[in-house]
């Protein structure tokens, strides 16, 4: 007999084992559906569709900023690098934490952000840079 968790049925069970622990995933967890992880990956790559947002965190890898120190090396208004850190929070990316009368910001997850980074760097060379030249995307496109 298996024992589930209460309103969780067979269909939104796992059953397959779990790439980011390498061990089998808790029979009991919802799988989320394919349309609703394209969702999940659209949404992370909305939230690192501006170069700005690619900038500070890649500044945030390098070690904790406060939002003055990442406007300095970055020649971003406050208000811009503000509002990118609060996209960058919400997505999770991000985590803040009180230093005097300010905040320090660090990426969430380093590892995997570098990973992604490292991903992107190998599509992008194995594409000849083609997405710069895409006219949907690219940076001709209009917005």
């Amino acid at each position: 007999m298996t024992m589930t968790q209460p309103g969780v049925d067979d269909k939104t069970r796992s059953t397959g084992p779990d790439p980011r622990a390498g061990t089998q995933p808790d029979a009991t967890l919802p799988q989320a559906t394919e349309p609703d992880a394209a969702l999940a990956a659209a949404c992370l790559f909305h939230g690192l569709a501006d170069s700005s947002r690619v900038a500070i965190l890649r500044h945030l890898l390098v070690g904790e900023h406060n939002v003055r120190r990442l406007t300095e090396h970055l020649g971003l208004a406050q208000s811009t690098v503000s509002s990118h850190l609060a996209c960058l929070r919400d997505c999770g990316l991000v985590t803040s934490r009180p230093v005097g009368r300010s905040s320090v910001f660090s990426v969430t997850e380093p590892l995997l952000v570098t990973s992604l980074f490292a991903a992107a760097e190998r599509v992008l060379a194995a594409t000849g840079d083609a997405v710069v030249l895409c006219p949907e995307t690219g940076s001709a496109a209009t917005r």
